[in-house]
């Protein structure tokens, strides 16, 4: 498998070396090739792990991971070019998140997401939102008193979402799958309560499960 990561923060990172770790060759892209961090990064992986620009990532992965901030989203599409995603499964673990007024909260809602508007940037992609509901320190392999925490995604391709069930499962995550793209509205109001909820437990290793 090969996988481009876009962003290299602390979900880029988490992401990428999950990936690794499971077998994929990983390409971490940012804005410019040679980013310190992404350079750092790939170091530190060795073999089967490289950086780039935001294009080379993009048209290197067979699987491509948006991790960057959300503000940043459309914009990396425009650097990358929406050709390099056609016909590839994206995973969108981005949110719309607006600190402008004290206090986190999200900058696009209501009738939209994010992940919608991704969608529509890259029409012929399989964009799949997914890992935007949890901490950086959870993605991979979470171990919690609780079990296994269910991720929960949405996307419009019933196959895409099934690949990306299959990454979750390697990633020790149980799948909930919450329908279309649409459906990212809610997933992404997900978020804002488990930020508030962590925020008044005083950490951030908490994750959702849903119970039949």
């Amino acid at each position: 498998m090969k996988v481009g990561i876009l962003g290299t923060g602390a979900v880029g990172e988490a992401l990428g070396r999950g990936f690794h770790a499971i077998g994929a060759d990983v390409t971490m892209g940012s804005r410019s090739a040679g980013n310190e961090k992404a350079v750092a990064w790939a170091r530190s992986l060795g073999e089967r792990a490289a950086e780039g620009s935001f294009a080379d990532a993009a048209r290197f992965g067979e699987t491509i991971v948006f991790a960057t901030k959300g503000s940043a989203v459309l914009d990396v599409v425009e650097a990358a070019g929406a050709d390099a995603f056609a016909g590839k499964v994206v995973i969108d673990a981005t949110n719309p998140l607006d600190f402008s007024r004290g206090y986190p909260d999200l900058s696009v809602k209501g009738e939209d997401s994010l992940g919608e508007q991704l969608q529509c940037a890259i029409p012929e992609a399989k964009v799949v939102k997914c890992f935007n509901t949890t901490n950086a320190s959870l993605m991979f392999r979470p171990d919690l008193a609780g079990g296994p925490p269910d991720m929960f995604i949405a996307g419009n391709d019933a196959a895409a979402k099934a690949e990306v069930g299959r990454i979750l499962d390697q990633f020790g995550w149980l799948v909930v799958d919450c329908g279309p793209i649409l459906s990212a509205r809610w997933l992404e109001a997900m978020t804002m309560a488990w930020v508030h909820a962590a925020r008044v437990k005083g950490h951030w290793r908490i994750a959702w499960k849903l119970l039949e």
